[in-house]
């Protein structure tokens, strides 16, 4: 479902599309969102029910917007974008989104790890849409891979409740073929079970 389908109110100026000017103003967006999802309160839950750590389609939709907001779309997803991700699936410990936040939550890690490896991505209205297959843009080769990337994410994941097996298997695209065994390790890795 998209932002617009959900009808999301324009009037919360510090999530406006027009007013996130860069990664930094998009990270700090993305916190209400996650200040919302873990109190149930606030601007992105107004005029609706929303129970704590509760993650719902609204949220998922405040997340894709504000990530691909005109200033930022041609930006590679910034680490601090991502963490502020991660925080808000931590956050989230039920969900009613159908799956539009982990999506989203691999798609925007992804994007960040490959560019973050010097490795060219799309924009984020491409990158991060659910209509758009990851595979048809993530990384398929180990080489250029960034290992403190991918140290960072296996650390973003390491002890967490609730794993993001799209992600994994994202990380596994990345690491590619080149490295099978690597990749069938993953839980081991990320010292998560499966």
């Amino acid at each position: 479902m998209s932002a617009a389908a959900l009808k999301l109110p324009e009037s919360i100026p510090a999530l406006e599309p027009s007013r996130i000017s860069c990664r930094d103003t998009a990270a700090q967006a993305l916190t209400v969102v996650r200040d919302g999802v873990i109190t149930g309160e606030g601007p992105t839950t107004r005029g609706r029910v929303h129970f704590s750590r509760a993650l719902d389609a609204f949220d998922a939709a405040w997340c894709a917007r504000i990530l691909t907001a005109t200033a930022v779309d041609h930006q590679p997803v910034s680490r601090a974008e991502a963490e502020a991700l991660f925080e808000i699936n931590d956050a989230g410990a039920e969900r009613s989104d159908e799956g539009r936040f982990d999506d989203l939550l691999a798609k925007a890690v992804v994007h960040h790890a490959a560019s973050a490896s010097g490795l060219p991505v799309p924009p984020r209205t491409v990158a991060l849409s659910p209509e758009t297959a990851i595979e048809s843009w993530a990384p398929t080769r180990a080489a250029g891979v960034n290992t403190d990337v991918l140290e960072w994410i296996a650390s973003q994941m390491r002890g967490k409740q609730r794993i993001n097996r799209t992600l994994m298997a994202l990380v596994a695209t990345i690491v590619g073929a080149a490295a099978v065994p690597l990749a069938t390790q993953l839980p081991k890795v990320f010292d998560i079970g499966m």
